[in-house]
This record gives structure tokens, sequence and C-alpha cells, in this order.
């Protein structure tokens, strides 16, 4: 059973300085359900309330006022990253995310990138035991020196991103879950997505969808046409407060739900997502064709650099 819990919102307005122009920022306007939040950047932690949608973070107000910019500036983050599936229609002898791409597993790439930005404060692996070496070897290699956590992999994802949540810290403001198998994922789209979910709740990485999508029915004939201008695709990283996100684990346990990922959960909370725009370039390799694609994205990256 996931646990209960109990979500608390003040009934006093909180108050927050914002250039010349003291911003009130009322209970009823809190994201859903925190009443405040301490984010971090390099010398301090302060204490900030954040509008609901249509208006701009307090807490970046404060910062700006303090001289701390970019990702100093961003609430501190735990990364659950999920590298615990099989990977079947890879045809691989071992989970495709732990396949050699241009030279390391492809796990690696987008651990060695959250682990370069300095609002991640703590990592969480999800995997099986017999890969955490991998993980341990590569952060020391870095000389990183980030609390690294590992979980055991559930049956459904949403059992896996239960099991990553369980052991986050007391101290991040949000939860940034991302799929191993996407190992293109850019500085720029974390540093994006963190933004909008510290603004709104809850952010997710996607991009419009490019082909025409029907309807069809059990006998394969077309049923409609969807309108493909409100059609996107979801990436990850899907980024979350932690409080909400166990709200939805638990709605999702007491009425039995599945879900595929992340946001809706809190989406099955009745509350907003925003869609943070990504690039096509973060393609999740799962056949062959997507190893091949992956690594002349990467060969490009490198010549350009």
């Amino acid at each position: 059973m996931f646990p209960s819990v109990a979500i608390r919102v003040s009934q006093h307005a909180v108050y927050a300085q914002a250039g010349s122009k003291r911003v009130s920022c009322p209970s009823s306007k809190l994201p859903y359900g925190v009443r405040s939040a301490s984010f971090h950047h390099r010398n301090s932690r302060s204490r900030a309330c954040r509008p609901a949608r249509g208006g701009p973070p307090v807490h970046l107000a404060r910062v700006a006022e303090s001289g701390v910019t970019g990702q100093e500036a961003l609430p501190s983050s735990t990364l659950v990253l999920l590298a615990g599936g099989v990977g079947k229609r890879m045809g691989a002898s071992m989970p495709k995310q732990y396949l050699p791409l241009c030279g390391k597993p492809i796990a690696l790439h987008s651990f060695e990138t959250f682990l370069g930005l300095s609002f991640i404060e703590e990592v969480v692996i999800v995997c099986e035991e017999e890969y955490r070496d991998i993980f341990r070897a590569h952060q020391q290699k870095l000389e990183n020196s980030v609390p690294l956590k590992f979980a055991s992999p559930g049956k459904e994802r949403q059992d896996s991103v239960f099991n990553g949540l369980a052991l986050i810290g007391t101290d991040a403001m949000l939860v940034c879950v991302h799929d191993s198998a996407r190992p293109l994922v850019t500085r720029a789209e974390i540093i994006s997505v963190v933004e909008d979910a510290a603004a709104h709740g809850a952010a997710v990485l996607g991009v419009a969808c490019k082909p025409t999508i029907k309807e069809v029915d059990e006998e394969g004939f077309v049923l409609k046409t969807l309108d493909r201008s409100k059609l996107w695709e979801m990436q990850t990283p899907q980024v979350i407060v932690p409080d909400l996100l166990r709200k939805g684990f638990e709605l999702v346990e007491n009425q039995s739900l599945d879900v595929t990922d992340d946001v809706s959960i809190v989406e099955h909370l009745g509350l907003p997502v925003k869609v943070t725009r990504g690039h096509y370039t973060n393609i999740k390799v799962t056949t062959p064709d997507d190893m091949f694609i992956a690594e002349r994205f990467l060969q490009e990256e490198d010549s350009v650099a």
C-alpha cells in the first residue's frame, strides 16, 4: 500500500518583495497543496511561495534581488533515474540501457548530464543490484560527490517511480523522473522543464506531434482524425513537487488506476501540468534503429563541439 499523505495549506497570505512592489501570494494561490518552498541557491535557503498558473514564481524575483542567476536560482532537486527496464524490443543479451553508445552505456549519458547541473543535489537510481557499480564507478570517474542512492525496480513503471520516490531526501523541492533510455536530453532542456515545474508544480518535456493521428475501431476502421495541433508527444524528464507526487500515488492506489507516465498521476488529481517544449532529438532508444539514430546525433554533437 502507498502511504497516506496529508497536505495542509496555511490560511494566511505570504508576502515577498519583488523589485519595488510587495507581492502577495495568498494560500489559495500556493501551488497544489504546497504551503511554501525552500528554494536552493549557493549561499542561502529562502522561504518562498509561488503563485498558481498565470504569474511568475516569487522566488525568482527574490533571487534576482540577491544577484543569484542561472542554475543557482533553481530549486534543490532530486533525480530519479529509471534504469530497470528489460528492453525486449532491442533483442540484446542485456537491458538496452546498458548497451554501449559511443563509448559508454546508454544510461550513463543522461546520468552524466544531470550530474553536471548544480541544482541536482541527490540522485536515486532505480535498477537491479548487478548494474549499480556501473553508476558508482562513473560518478567516481567524474569526481562528483552528489549523494547516490539505489532503489529496486517494480513490476510496472509507476512501481519503480514509487520505489525511487520513497528514498528521496526531505530537502528536495522537486523530483525529476527521467528514463535512462533517453540519453540525448540536454542541460538546457532540463533547466527549462525544472523552471516550469518550479512555477506550476508539475511539468514535462514534450514535442508537437508531426504525423496525422487517427482514432481506429476494434476492426481497424477509422473513426475520426484527431486535431494534430492539440497533440503532443511526452518525453522525460517529468518534474513534480514531491508531496504532489505522493498525493497522486495515494489516489492511484486507492482507485486502482493504471498510469503510463508520471504527470498522469497529477492529471488524476485534477491539477494542471505544464508542457515544456523539448527537442525531437530527445528520443527513447528502444530498437536497433534508435541506436543508430542516437549515435548519429552524438557524433554530430561532437563534431560541432
